[in-house]
């Protein structure tokens, strides 16, 4: 590597050796876009694109962070458009190859935004979905300390979240505030990026005082810098009180223009018309024009000193947040422009800004020589900053039938909480790593009992004063030993927390297996957080009960309809919509062996609260056959009922609940001489994975498929499910066959089941006039 002279100096002290680091993030953060966008060969034309403007805000935020205050057990959020600047913080601490710097947004390289499971350094979360990036520590902090109650191996550390301030339109960044289990977290701590633009303009409004009050509502400590020291400086001199007023009431828009203006320009607009112009101006006049014009940029969002101090007064007894002033392009030729979002500097730029920092376009990647006090800097912060591996807890056994067979009438989602008593029962090693969660709704969608058994999870032991009422019934016991959570009624913080309960077993390698359960209707609500919780590593169990048209008192309001194709179609999970008690036993200890572990997997299940007679599974007494059926429960589906081979004229695939009405159907078939068979898919995603995996399109076991759709039973067929009927749609491709597809494409209605079964078209006797038009 080539040197400089600065790079060489060893006698810089700590503050102008860190200045030196904060100088080259920017500088290399910027040809980080620069390489992506104006070197690198563009052979398909389009942008590329990358925020060298929100990166710069960010410089001495993070380069204070990183090279003063975190250790090593500390997990930081990085907002993702400056994803520039931890690669360059982490190239510099040897934590990233050189060869990843010209990669950026490149196939294989460094990501758009940061990414746990697809960047090659260090990241702490996965961030680019805004609002949900943000979060995630908080929820990071929540299972830490799980996993410490519980498994004693989560360590200490703070959770840093480093948020832009146009994040905090978000409404899930409020919904995670304003939960109340949160104002106990005192490791978590955010710090928001205020420069004062969004993505096409400048903010107008002067939201810090607003933010300042509602975050103090919650019970956060809020610390504000807005000052550097050279501002702070001016404003203890004759007429600087005057002008810290002046800029503290002026709007966002008017002191962003003040950032384009030269020395002469800032005299005439920066006193304003006020009282206080004349004494304002007589306090400029003692300027000369570079103090001025960097008077006017001194905000404490790009002061090392200001926010060390920030730092230093942070309460770990509550949750903080550090308001930190920036100008969004700070050091930059695109500067405070309220259009430099995406602003590429140009090559002229470019090379501009070198020759200021002493940087060579030719050799854009150099570090700081090993003698330097900024390289040295680097080696302390590096050996503070390493973590070492985590080893991995083993797996505890998870049993994959319990053996028991359902009696009586029954509904999928009262066998979830039995599962969950006889897991503790039946498997403790397993039933130890299960932690539930829901938004208050644990005792409507059957976990009173479980709860009752192990109790709700709190850091601290508290009181239940109902203990002693005879008529209470649900026992709301909070202890450490507790193994669910409650969150209040957001469905988005639901799956933000079991996405990082999720992700224990790769941050402290203590793998957890939980469940999050949530009204079926309010996982399209929940589905973007969920979705982005497993592209970041997360693997959870998300039960969505109860679910469809079969809710029917419930009205159109509480009625899902295109949950079943968000399981078909959801990467990284699998979905079940089991049909009997049995298929949800399989199917969730199914779920649960795929949890907590390299190239693991997440999972759906879609439940109901219609009873079904048990007895309609037919479950086979005889062992080896029992194991059949289990392990085609698992892979997608079962033959419910077949007719002979010779005789069969038409099939019936059904899903969840709607296997009574499609029995029914076939026996009346029967009646007028057209033999049925009856498949109860249980995954149509399973399903359609095994049918790419025919075509050489993927790759996935293929067996299920000539056990359901055999070549000597390719009939006519009718799917019917309490969803969107093109779920099962494809099912016609695997032996080319006709189908018509019954299910649920408008929006419901109250009334009785029959009723709404009929309006929609799913009922039996909609079945039977399906079968009869297709045979015919």
């Amino acid at each position: 590597m080539n040197t400089t002279a600065a790079d060489t100096d060893g006698d810089l002290d700590t503050t102008d050796a860190l200045e030196r680091v904060a100088e080259r993030v920017l500088w290399l953060s910027t040809s980080i876009v620069h390489h992506a966008n104006r070197i690198r060969p563009n052979v398909s034309g389009l942008k590329v694109g990358g925020h060298q403007a929100s990166s710069a805000s960010m410089v001495a935020i993070m380069t204070s962070l990183w090279f003063q205050q975190l250790q090593s057990g500390d997990r930081v959020s990085v907002k993702p458009h400056a994803s520039p600047v931890l690669h360059s913080i982490n190239y510099l601490l040897g934590e990233l190859d050189e060869k990843y710097l010209t990669t950026l947004r490149e196939f294989g390289g460094l990501q758009s935004y940061p990414s746990r499971s697809k960047d090659p350094d260090p990241v702490d979360y996965s961030t680019g979905s805004v609002g949900i990036g943000a979060t995630a520590p908080i929820w990071g902090a929540m299972a830490r300390r799980y996993v410490n109650t519980h498994l004693g191996a989560g360590g200490t550390g703070r959770q840093y979240s480093l948020v832009g301030d146009a994040e905090l339109d978000e409404g899930a960044v409020w919904e995670a505030i304003l939960d109340p289990g949160i104002a106990e977290l005192g490791e978590v701590v955010w710090i928001v990026d205020m420069n004062r633009q969004s993505l096409d303009r400048v903010v107008p409004n002067i939201a810090a005082r607003r933010l300042e009050t509602m975050f103090a509502a919650a019970g956060w400590q809020v610390l504000t810098v807005n000052f550097g020291r050279l501002l702070q400086s001016l404003f203890t001199q004759p007429g600087g009180e005057a002008l810290r007023r002046r800029i503290v009431t002026m709007e966002n828009p008017e002191y962003q223009r003040l950032l384009r203006c030269d020395a002469s320009e800032i005299r005439q607009r920066l006193p304003g018309d006020g009282p206080s112009a004349a004494e304002i101006a007589i306090l400029l006049d003692t300027l000369d024009d570079a103090t001025l014009t960097a008077a006017i940029r001194n905000l404490g969002g790009h002061d090392l000193t200001a926010l060390a101090e920030a730092y230093r007064q942070i309460d770990d007894t509550r949750p903080t947040v550090v308001l930190a002033y920036t100008i969004k392009g700070y050091g930059l030729p695109t500067e405070g422009h309220p259009q430099n979002h995406s602003a590429l500097l140009s090559n002229d730029e470019y090379a501009s800004l070198a020759a200021r920092l002493g940087m060579d376009v030719a050799d854009p990647w150099r570090r700081f020589g090993a003698a330097s006090a900024m390289g040295r800097l680097c080696v302390e912060t590096a050996a503070r900053l390493r973590r070492d591996p985590t080893p991995s807890a083993p797996m505890p056994d998870i049993p994959t039938d319990i053996g028991r067979t359902p009696k009586g009438t029954s509904t999928t989602q009262a066998a979830l909480g039995r599962l969950l008593l006889d897991l503790t029962r039946e498997a403790p090693d397993a039933a130890k790593r299960v932690v539930t969660v829901s938004p208050d709704v644990s005792s409507t969608t059957n976990l009173a009992g479980w709860v009752n058994k192990v109790g709700v999870w709190s850091s601290d032991e508290r009181r239940n004063w109902f203990a002693d009422d005879a008529q209470t019934l649900m026992h709301w016991n909070e202890r450490p030993s507790g193994q669910h959570m409650e969150l209040g009624i957001a469905e988005t913080n639901l799956v933000g927390l079991i996405g990082e309960l999720g992700a224990t077993w790769s941050r402290w390698g203590e793998p957890l297996f939980p469940i999050g359960v949530l009204y079926d209707p309010f996982v399209e609500r929940a589905l973007e957080p969920w979705s982005f919780g497993i592209y970041a590593g997360g693997q959870s169990i998300l039960v969505g009960t109860p679910s469809g048209v079969s809710l029917a008192a419930e009205g159109g309001a509480h009625q899902s309809i295109k949950t079943p194709s968000i399981g078909l179609e959801q990467p990284g999970c699998i979905s079940y919509e089991p049909a009997f008690a049995i298929d949800v036993e399989w199917t969730l200890l199914a779920s649960m062996a795929r949890l907590g572990r390299p190239g693991g997997s997440s999972a759906y299940l879609r439940l109901s609260t219609r009873p079904v007679d048990q007895a309609l599974a037919h479950v086979p007494e005889d062992p080896a056959a029992r194991e059949r059926r289990r392990r085609q429960v698992v892979a997608g589906g079962y033959p419910l009922r077949r007719s002979p081979a010779s005789e069969v004229k038409v099939t019936i695939a059904a899903v969840g609940t709607m296997v009574t009405e499609a029995l029914a159907a076939a026996d009346r078939l029967d009646q007028v001489g057209i033999p049925a068979d009856v498949l109860c898919v249980t995954s149509p995603g399973l399903l359609f994975e095994a049918w790419q995996a025919r075509q050489g399109r993927r790759s996935a076991d293929t067996w299920i498929l000539d056990q359901l759709f055999p070549a000597d039973r390719a009939t006519p067929m009718v799917t019917v499910l309490d969803g969107h009927p093109h779920t099962l749609a494809f099912l016609a491709g695997i032996r080319q066959v006709p189908l018509t597809a019954l299910g649920v494409s408008g929006f419901g209605q109250a009334g009785d089941l029959p009723d709404v079964y009929r309006y929609h078209g799913i009922d039996t006797d909609s079945i039977v006039r399906a079968a009869l038009d297709i045979t015919n």
